[in-house]
């Protein structure tokens, strides 16, 4: 079918990177718009309650009242 593009549920990101370069122009800047719309943004307020969280964290850090994950344990669990 012209025009038509089949895909598998299951495909891996890369398979579907590929499928999206197969994409007309305007289906490709139809499908960046949704996604754009679809992405939640993050507020300045967000930001700086974020960085103050991290901030009060490290402290307590350095009072010894709590024990921080170290980078390999971030990393195991992302």
């Amino acid at each position: 079918m012209a025009g038509s593009i089949h895909f598998n549920a299951n495909m891996t990101f890369d398979q579907l990177i590929e499928l999206v370069r197969q994409l007309p122009q305007n289906q490709k800047k139809q499908l960046v718009s949704i996604l754009v719309e679809e992405t939640d943004s993050i507020s300045k307020e967000e930001v700086i309650s974020t960085i103050k969280e991290g901030l009060k964290e490290v402290k307590l850090h350095k009072e010894g009242k709590i024990k921080l994950n170290t980078l390999d344990d971030f990393l195991a669990k992302n």
